[in-house]
C-alpha cells in the first residue's frame, strides 16, 4: 500500500464517520428538520459522482470513503422521510 492511500485511507475514514454522530443523534431525537432536501440532492449527486470517479481512478480510498458516506447519506434521507411522514 502506498503513502498516499493509506493518507487517503485515514482522511476518507475520518470525513465518513464524522456523519455517525449525526445519523446516530437523528435517529434519537427524531428529527431531521435541520437538513434541507435541497442538501441531500446536491451533497448525494457530488458523492456518487465521486464514487464513480473512484471505480474509473481505481482509487480504493476514494471508493472506499465515498460508499460510506452515500450510504449514511442515504440512511440520513430515510430517517428524514420517515420523520417528514410521521409529522403530517
Amino acid at each position: 500500500m502506498t503513502t498516499a492511500t493509506l493518507i487517503g485511507l485515514v482522511a476518507g475514514s475520518l470525513t465518513t464517520l464524522a456523519w455517525l454522530p449525526q445519523v446516530f443523534r437523528a435517529f434519537r431525537t427524531r428529527s431531521t428538520k435541520d437538513f434541507a432536501w435541497e442538501w441531500f440532492a446536491m451533497f448525494g449527486t457530488g458523492v456518487g459522482a465521486w464514487l464513480i470517479y473512484g471505480f474509473l481512478a481505481a482509487a480504493p480510498a476514494v471508493i472506499a470513503a465515498n460508499a460510506l458516506t452515500l450510504v449514511l447519506v442515504l440512511a440520513l434521507g430515510a430517517l428524514k422521510a420517515a420523520h417528514s411522514v410521521r409529522s403530517r
